[in-house]
């Protein structure tokens, strides 16, 4: 069985047309189709149906097909290895980051790192908590930053790199636009402009809601920090976000208000795979992150 087999097969499997296949690949449709055939006379079944122009795949096709995916992408990966060990300056790493730390987090760090270690790539992709942990978990992505850090497991390991403190946002006609500080309890009759259900952000809002002895009355939801922004700065409620979403600046018509009691605070932090060494560069790129923001709070 040969590499240029599995990827041929593949192609076909994903298109469901040789001619297709062929032409993504750049060779001859009959280079496809003999090599497809060569792969059922070795393996003693036939992998696909063939319907008209089409083809489809047999069920022990579709079986095949989720092994070769994985023996391909292994074969990537260890190809990867072998040319980020020769040169780990030249590495390409997929980080994935949900949408609270894209103003800050994100473009602070990669600048940073691109002055000290200009040749190395990135592939950045913007996801849901539960969507970016379960993307490290099968190589999808090779690290992630997320807020709060979830819990280590047999697949994830875990770096926190600082905490920070959750502010309340108020229009800034509001009556306790003048404090210095509040506590959470005396939110308790505002309406509540939050992230969907589903978003970790959400999540950590009504908990700590619920731990100051009362839910919020959502009103309105946004699915970005600028949306949340803008919906209190309309004056359609308050709401509570994290410390660094205010780096930039705070939002016109807005006032921001330290909370008090409890004290409300997320860990941020970066999710890598315990499966599998990483690669040098992307070794280099998280030593690099923890010494950055290790710097970042010893100086303040």
């Amino acid at each position: 069985m040969e590499l240029r087999q599995l990827r041929y097969f593949v192609a076909v499997a994903e298109r469901e047309h040789i001619s297709e296949a062929a032409e993504s690949l750049h060779v001859a449709q009959s280079a496809v189709s003999r090599q497809i055939a060569n792969l059922e006379t070795e393996l003693g079944t036939e992998l696909f149906e063939r319907i008209g122009r089409n083809v489809k795949l047999t069920p022990i096709g579709k079986v095949f097909l989720e092994h070769s995916l994985i023996a391909l992408e292994a074969i990537d990966f260890a190809k990867k290895q072998i040319d980020e060990y020769l040169d780990p300056e030249q590495g390409t790493i997929k980080i994935g980051f949900p949408t609270s730390l894209a103003s800050f987090l994100l473009p602070t760090v990669i600048s940073a790192f691109k002055k000290e270690h200009p040749n190395v790539s990135f592939h950045l992709r913007q996801g849901s908590y539960r969507y970016l942990i379960n993307a490290v978990k099968t190589r999808e992505l090779n690290l992630a930053f997320l807020g709060p850090v979830p819990k280590k497991d047999e697949t994830i390991d875990t770096k926190i790199l600082f905490t920070e403190k959750i502010s309340a946002l108020l229009p800034a006609n509001h009556k306790f636009a003048q404090k210095a500080e509040i506590q959470l309890a005396d939110l308790r009759e505002e309406p509540f402009v939050l992230f969907p259900q589903g978003y970790i952000l959400n999540k950590v809002v009504v908990d700590a809601c619920k731990s100051a002895g009362f839910a919020p009355n959502v009103t309105s939801e946004g699915e970005d920090m600028d949306a949340l922004k803008g919906l209190v700065a309309a004056g359609i409620g308050i709401t509570l976000l994290p410390e660094s979403a205010f780096y930039d600046s705070t939002p016109r018509r807005t006032v921001r208000i330290n909370i008090s009691e409890p004290n409300f605070t997320r860990n941020v932090g970066v999710v890598f795979p315990v499966s599998r060494d990483l690669a040098p560069s992307e070794q280099i790129f998280l030593d690099f992150v923890t010494d950055f923001f290790s710097r970042l709070t010893q100086f303040g």
